[in-house]
């Protein structure tokens, strides 16, 4: 988007203001009109960082250009490096808190686990104690946390989870699936006494509050103690409880030995907005996770740049290890800063390859998820946005896709397709056709280039909605020569988007995206590869759909012209006048000469003909 003297009356003064600005690193105070300072920035060269704002012709992101909008005057603050700078705006933006820099908010509260007050008691999570009678364990600082160890321990102590009341509910009917599967075990069989069902309700919450190893221990105890009894049934049923206990340790990634004291950070965003997620993990567990909507999304290194100073600056104790998911260009001035506060040394990277990816994974899962929960959008779909727009190197997940398609029978019937995936998803209010008018003989690379110029012919004309969005991605069926026979007409009509090809495989499945001089795998972003699937297959329906659809149509219309007298004029307003089928067998043989300008015998011999098809 670009910043005219209409958005801003004061853009004239303020980039004459700018010329005379020093090259030497500080930071900048944009203030509005009430001299409220709303966004602080810093710079390595303040002239040129604070010009990029102000310039004729620049192009930003919507959150910077409603911040340059408002913009009345500045000040600024000359520093002697980019690390003073650095360390100056997080201390800035923490102290005056302007509108449009990350604020870090999140929605953190006090959870407990709860043991309910019942014969047969439940474990849950809770985020409040109540007046219930109920024992609290707690309180921890992570919701996310607790559930997690909930939802464990249920499975692994075979803990019912139904909404049955017992003894209320014991044998009045059949066990759940649950019993079957051996996810619970069954008290509604009435096979589990109360005393039986509360000790192992014990044992869960032990084995929540101390952790695996402790709990195996003290299960294998009891094992052998039975056996030593002779109670051999109740020591197989603590065999297996032991076994559910170690394969569950096996699997998930709340507990990690190798991982003593450690956070795990990540950023999600779609088309708007932003999202920070912290996995913090003690000790070798999970211990806390926080999540934190950054607002309007931004330049991703400047996003993570201010979200790490802002989020450590307000924390008494750093861990020596910080896991990010992205590298960006002032990483060492953060770290820097970083080991300045806590005092020793941090180590501050982003993982390649192993355990280290899967869980930067995990955090970006989270972020993702967070997104999704604000946005109403799902969080594959986030995540594939999000995937395709680093593999294809957009600066931000687009919002709206086009995709083009072309389909013929050899030279006849040329027609094509566009579909509109909005945040990832068919928009089919704005799905368009089109008939191929300036080419005659087959020519995949003509007819691309005829749909995209009428296309965006229509979006300078602003005669039709679903022509007047400017889309953040074009996708062409086809391969690199579809994208070089588009992209210099795209240039010459000033069409500034990101254009790519869609590459089938032998078997006609997507099979990679082509660029101007080669291609670009999606094997390893495989939400990426199944949105871009499925765009594919949808454009793919909707052009071919329209295809068959005008051929049977044509062919119908052949099939009128066989008639003595009625010619291609007379059958297309015949077929154009009565739309269907069904319509025109339904009509009188004096509607059809009426219709078509013939006599009765032309007409009867018509409406024979149309009946017989």
């Amino acid at each position: 988007m670009y910043i005219t003297e209409n958005d801003n009356p004061r853009i004239e003064y303020l980039r004459d203001k700018t010329h005379r600005l020093t090259v030497s690193p500080g930071c900048y105070i944009m203030k509005n009109k009430s001299h409220e300072i709303i966004y602080i920035g810093k710079a390595k060269n303040l002239k040129n960082r604070v010009s990029s704002y102000f310039r004729a012709g620049q192009d930003h992101l919507p959150k910077v250009w409603k911040m340059v909008s408002n913009v009345y005057d500045y000040e600024f603050i000359v520093t002697d490096s980019e690390f003073e700078a650095l360390v100056l705006e997080c201390s800035l933006i923490k102290q005056y808190k302007p509108k449009y820099n990350i604020l870090l908010k999140d929605d953190k509260g006090y959870s407990y686990i709860k043991v309910t007050n019942e014969p047969y008691p439940r474990l849950q999570a809770a985020l409040q104690k109540e007046d219930d009678g109920a024992r609290y364990i707690g309180p921890y600082t992570s919701s996310y946390a607790v559930r997690q160890a909930v939802t464990e321990a249920n499975k692994v102590f075979m803990l019912p989870t139904c909404s049955r009341r017992f003894p209320q509910d014991i044998r009045k009917q059949r066990p759940c699936l649950n019993h079957h599967i051996k996810l619970c075990m069954g008290v509604c069989t009435g096979r589990v006494s109360q005393d039986e069902y509360n000790a192992i309700v014990e044992q869960a919450v032990d084995y929540i509050a101390s952790g695996s190893e402790p709990s195996v221990k003290r299960l294998t105890e009891e094992m052998n103690e039975a056996a030593e009894n002779l109670e051999f049934e109740r020591a197989a049923q603590l065999r297996d409880r032991i076994n559910a206990i170690n394969k569950a340790a096996e699997s998930q990634k709340i507990v990690d030995e190798k991982i003593k004291d450690m956070d795990i950070i990540a950023i999600a965003q779609n088309a708007e907005m932003a999202c920070a997620s912290v996995l913090m993990y003690r000790g070798g567990r999970l211990f806390d996770k926080s999540d934190h909507f950054l607002g309007e999304k931004m330049d991703a290194a400047q996003m993570r740049e201010q979200f790490l100073m802002q989020y450590y600056s307000g924390r008494e104790k750093i861990v020596r290890e910080i896991l990010i998911d992205e590298e960006f260009e002032t990483l060492e001035n953060v770290r820097e800063y970083l080991v300045q506060k806590s005092g020793h040394n941090v180590k501050l990277f982003c993982a390649q390859r192993g355990a280290l990816v899967r869980l930067s994974e995990l955090a970006r899962s989270n972020a993702a998820e967070y997104i999704s929960n604000r946005t109403g959008r799902t969080k594959r779909e986030v995540t594939a946005l999000e995937e395709l727009s680093k593999a294809l190197g957009l600066e931000k997940p687009p919002r709206f896709i086009e995709c083009y398609d072309i389909s013929n029978l050899a030279s006849t019937n040329m027609v094509a397709g566009m579909v509109v995936f909005e945040n990832g998803r068919p928009c089919k209010k704005y799905y368009k056709r089109f008939s191929i008018k300036t080419v005659d003989e087959q020519n995949d690379y003509e007819c691309m280039k005829e749909v995209l110029r009428r296309r965006f012919e229509n979006y300078f004309a602003k005669t039709d909605e679903g022509f007047s969005i400017m889309p953040d991605l074009i996708l062409l069926d086809g391969g690199k020569g579809h994208v070089n026979a588009v992209a210099p007409m795209l240039r010459e009509m000033g069409i500034n988007c990101a254009l790519f090809g869609l590459v089938k495989d032998s078997r006609h499945r997507t099979r990679a995206v082509a660029t101007g001089s080669g291609e670009i795998s999606l094997s390893k972003s495989r939400s990426a590869f199944n949105l871009a699937t499925a765009i594919q297959d949808e454009v793919h329906r909707y052009a071919i759909t329209y295809q068959a659809k005008k051929h049977r149509k044509n062919a119908y219309q052949l099939e009128l012209t066989k008639v003595r007298g009625v010619g291609d004029k007379k059958a297309a307003k015949l077929i154009t006048t009565f739309k269907t089928k069904d319509a025109l067998k339904a009509a009188s043989a004096d509607e059809i000469a009426k219709t078509a300008g013939v006599n009765a015998e032309t007409a009867a011999e018509l409406k024979r003909i149309i009946d017989e098809m």
